[in-house]
C-alpha cells in the first residue's frame, strides 16, 4: 500500500510513497493536460513512466547526466523544445531522475510561460527525500550551486521505492546524508532507526528503508508548509533555512570537487563540520557532536574532510545563500531537534572546526 503525505499551504499537493505506483501518475497530473514534457538524463531510458502517460502527446526531453545538466544552456534547450512543440500554460512537465534532474526540470517549468503544472517521479534516495519536496528549483553557475532559481511548487510528487532496486550501492548511501540530516534537526527517531539497523539491510525493499524516507518526507514537508520562500522561522527557529544543515560547507565542497562528490556525501561531511562549530562555540554538548560522527560513519558517509585548504573553502562558504553581505550564518544546533542560526561565528572557531574533521589550513 501507498501512503500518501500532504504538503500544506497556498498550493497543497500530495508526495506519493509507495512500490510499484507509476500507474497513479496521470492523476497527479490531474485535469486539462494535453501535452506533457518529460525531463530526464540522457542515461535513464523514460519508458517506465512513458507507459502510464499513453493518453498525452508526450515531448521527451532528455537533459545530460548529474549536476553537469544544472545549467542555463540546458535550461534554454528545453524552453526552445517547449517552444516548437506549442505548450501552454495548460500543459505540463513531469521529471523522471535524480536531484539534478528535478531541480533542473522543476526551474524549466517554473520559467516557462511564469510556470507550468510539473509533476516529479524522483529516482534515487536523494531526490525523493530533499529535492522532489518543497518546491525549490534552480541551476547552478561558475559562482557557485544553485544560485539562479525559482520557488514553484509541485502538482504532485510520486515516490515508486521500485526505482531504487537497480540504484547503485553507493547512491542510496548517498541518499541516507539527507535523510540523518533529517535526524538531526527535526525527528530523532530517524536517528534511533539507523543507529538500530544493520546498514546492509537498508534496501530498496526493506520496512526500515521505508520509514526512514517516510519520515524524512514529513520533516520537509512540515518544515515547507511553515515557511515555503525562506522567510524565517518563529521563536528562533531557522524556518526553511534548516533544511541547509551542513549545506554551508557542504556546498563549498561541492563547488571546490566541481561536483565530482555525491551531495549527500557532502552534506554529511557538513553536518559533522556544523557539529563541530556549535560544539566549539559552546551551544552543542560533546556526545551530540559526536554522535554526527557515529550516525553518518554508520551508513557509510564519509564524516572527514581534507581536499583543499580552509581559505578556498571560506570564499566559497561566503557565497552561500544564507550569508548577509560579508556575514556568514551557519545553521547550528543547540541539542537534537533544536536548530538556530549562528550568525558571523568567529573565524578562529571555524578554521579548529575544520582541523578537527582532518582539514588543513
Amino acid at each position: 500500500m501507498s501512503t500518501t503525505i500532504t504538503v500544506a499551504g497556498p498550493a497543497p499537493y500530495d508526495v506519493v510513497v509507495g512500490d510499484g505506483d507509476l500507474d497513479r501518475l496521470p492523476g497527479l497530473l490531474g485535469d486539462g493536460v494535453s501535452r506533457v514534457a518529460v525531463v530526464h538524463p540522457a542515461g535513464l531510458a523514460a519508458a517506465p513512466v512513458l507507459a502510464f502517460l499513453g493518453d498525452y502527446d508526450v515531448l521527451d526531453l532528455p537533459i545530460p547526466d548529474g549536476e553537469s545538466a544544472k545549467t542555463a544552456a540546458t535550461a534554454a534547450a528545453c524552453w526552445e523544445a517547449l517552444g516548437a512543440a506549442g505548450f501552454t500554460r495548460s500543459d505540463a512537465v513531469v521529471t523522471y531522475g535524480g536531484g539534478a534532474t528535478t531541480d533542473l526540470g522543476g526551474f524549466v517549468a517554473a520559467t516557462w510561460l511564469r510556470g507550468v503544472r510539473v509533476v516529479h517521479v524522483p529516482t534515487t534516495l536523494l531526490a525523493m527525500v530533499d529535492a522532489a519536496v518543497g518546491g525549490k528549483t534552480g541551476i547552478n553557475t561558475g559562482a557557485g550551486k544553485n544560485l539562479v532559481g525559482s520557488f514553484h511548487e509541485p502538482a504532485g510528487v510520486l515516490c515508486d521505492l521500485a526505482t531504487l532496486e537497480t540504484l547503485p550501492r553507493a547512491e542510496l548511501v548517498a541518499g541516507l546524508g539527507e535523510v540523518v540530516k533529517c535526524g538531526f534537526i527535526a525527528d530523532p527517531a530517524i536517528l534511533e532507526i539507523v543507529e538500530g539497523t544493520d546498514p546492509a539491510e537498508l534496501t530498496s525493499g526493506s520496512a526500515a528503508l521505508r520509514e526512514l524516507v517516510e519520515r524524512a518526507v514529513r520533516v520537509k514537508a512540515g518544515v515547507v508548509a511553515a515557511d515555503l520562500k525562506e522567510a524565517g522561522g518563529v521563536g528562533g527557529h531557522p524556518g526553511r533555512e534548516v533544511l541547509n544543515y551542513g549545506h554551508t560547507l557542504g556546498h563549498a565542497i561541492e563547488r571546490t570537487e566541481d561536483y565530482r562528490i555525491r551531495h549527500g556525501e557532502a552534506v554529511a561531511i557538513g553536518c559533522v563540520y556544523a557539529a563541530e562549530v556549535a560544539g566549539r562555540s559552546g551551544l552543542l554538548v560533546p556526545d551530540v557532536v559526536e554522535r554526527h560522527r557515529t550516525a553518518f560513519g554508520r551508513v557509510g558517509l564519509p564524516t572527514t574532510y581534507a581536499g583543499a585548504p580552509f581559505d578556498t573553502l571560506l570564499a566559497a562558504m561566503r557565497i552561500d545563500k544564507k550569508a548577509r553581505g560579508n556575514l556568514l550564518r551557519f545553521v547550528v544546533l543547540h541539542d537534537l531537534a533544536t536548530p538556530a542560526v549562528l550568525a558571523g561565528p568567529d573565524e578562529g572557531v571555524l578554521r579548529a572546526a575544520y582541523a578537527a574533521i582532518g582539514g588543513h589550513a
